[in-house]
């Protein structure tokens, strides 16, 4: 169904609203709503242009809310009329949060609805919106994050739907576990934490303090929840992104700026902001399932493996010469009790953890004989998506172009302005 159109400076969009099933297994069975905004150029509004999906991070991050043709999409709609998708569960598709899920059932019930809202759903939604707006037509597909392993999935799974492929800092490893992910990335995520206090010393002993607080007394941050040291090393996650370093130092700047012993109230804003999940809830509860494979289970493995890096712990000696690890891309079970907006999600999470069969998300015989140009960019330092485990991917995909840089982040298709897509374009064309 369409929806209304409406134009800013730049753009021209048109809400799209589709009905899919829940379990594509099942097309019969019960269905939800699947959000789209198709985007072009005011000048090219009724040219015959070929079609770019953007698959956005995540998991359970809506498409961006565009003002104007801002970052890579100034790039994309030099060419390409592009299509913003909110996957499955969030932004204004069927929302999936603590109030819809209590309407679902028990935990049980609810744990095998969030189970079909991996990247094998996603991109079956994709295919059924592809047919619906352009018939046999192919389109490309750009996929950031979380987006390129469901960019990788559709490679798998449908690739005679795709033109071309462009995925940035998304490679995923194709056999690899949620524990192996977690073992590659906590190194990177220390050699984050350090850089960052080398480029503000002062830091380390603020974050002790911090630390040294929240262990002597119960700290509850605005609306509710708590901030433990564990809660307060998990805004490590910001350290991935180009600009999080200089974020998180003016954030620390903040904590006592009150002249007490307390933390201060625009501290403690801030960091609610910065961990809470009320708008993402789906983030949370599928993070170690968009990893799993076949047999076994994830078993909160973020948690597990954490013990193998004890210098990450969080009753470290606060006095000593050690500065106090952040954490990064990592989903840990006590979130589930300090944050409000997962605590009705708790049982449906544990569920999640503790199941031991999935469908397979990657085909590495497709994969490896696909004919669909592909080009990748790989950041050497990503925090989030191990570059290794990337490469690996990469060599498996016939005919992949790869890119790897340190000039940016994880986030390097927003923060690079149009940079890194056009590189993209150009790789998988022959054209660089």
């Amino acid at each position: 169904m369409t929806m209304s159109t409406l134009r800013q400076p730049g753009l021209v969009m048109t809400d799209h609203t589709f009905t899919v099933p829940l379990d594509h297994a099942a097309p019969d069975g019960a269905t939800i709503e699947v959000y789209a905004r198709e985007v072009v150029a005011p000048d090219r509004e009724t040219d015959d242009l070929p079609w770019l999906l953007f698959l956005q991070g995540g998991p359970g991050c809506p498409s961006p809310r565009p003002i104007g043709a801002e970052t890579w999409l100034g790039r994309a709609l030099g060419e390409f009329r592009v299509l913003l998708l909110d996957q499955r569960g969030t932004g204004r598709s069927t929302p999936v949060n603590r109030r819809t899920l209590a309407g679902l059932g028990d935990p049980t019930e609810q744990a095998a609805y969030l189970g079909h809202f991996r990247a094998d759903s996603i991109v079956r939604d994709a295919e059924l919106i592809r047919h619906a707006l352009i018939g046999e037509q192919t389109w490309s597909v750009l996929g950031q994050s979380f987006g390129g392993f469901c960019a990788t999935t559709y490679l798998s799974i449908a690739p005679e739907g795709l033109r071309e492929v462009f995925i940035t800092g998304g490679l995923p490893g194709l056999q690899a576990d949620a524990a192996t992910v977690y073992r590659a990335t906590y190194p990177h995520v220390a050699a984050k934490t350090a850089a960052h206090y080398a480029r503000y010393p002062d830091d380390a002993a603020t974050v002790k303090r911090i630390a040294a607080h929240l262990r002597d007394n119960e700290v509850e941050l605005p609306g509710g929840g708590r901030l433990t040291v564990e809660a307060f090393q998990a805004l490590g996650q910001m350290l991935g992104r180009g600009s999080g370093s200089h974020s998180l130092h003016y954030l620390l700047e903040d904590a006592f700026a009150d002249g007490g012993d307390w933390l201060s109230d625009a501290f403690l804003t801030e960091v609610k902001e910065q961990l809470s999940f009320a708008s993402t809830p789906l983030y949370a509860a599928l993070h170690e399932a968009i990893y799993a494979q076949g047999a076994g289970a994830t078993d909160w493995a973020a948690h597990r493996v954490r013990t193998e890096f004890p210098s990450f712990a969080a009753d470290a000696d606060l006095v000593s010469e050690a500065p106090l690890l952040f954490t990064g891309e990592m989903i840990y079970p006590w979130q589930f009790e300090l944050d409000p907006a997962l605590r009705p999600l708790r049982a449906a999470a544990d569920l999640l953890a503790a199941r031991t069969e999935w469908p397979s998300l990657y085909d590495a015989e497709r994969l490896a004989t696909t004919t669909v140009p592909v080009a990748a960019a790989v950041y050497h330092d990503d925090m989030y998506v191990d570059a290794g485990l990337s490469l690996e991917t990469a060599a498996a995909i016939k005919g992949c172009r790869v890119w790897v840089t340190n000039e940016w982040e994880h986030d390097g298709l927003r923060a690079s302005g149009g940079g890194v897509l056009d590189r993209l374009i150009a790789m998988a064309r022959g054209a660089a």
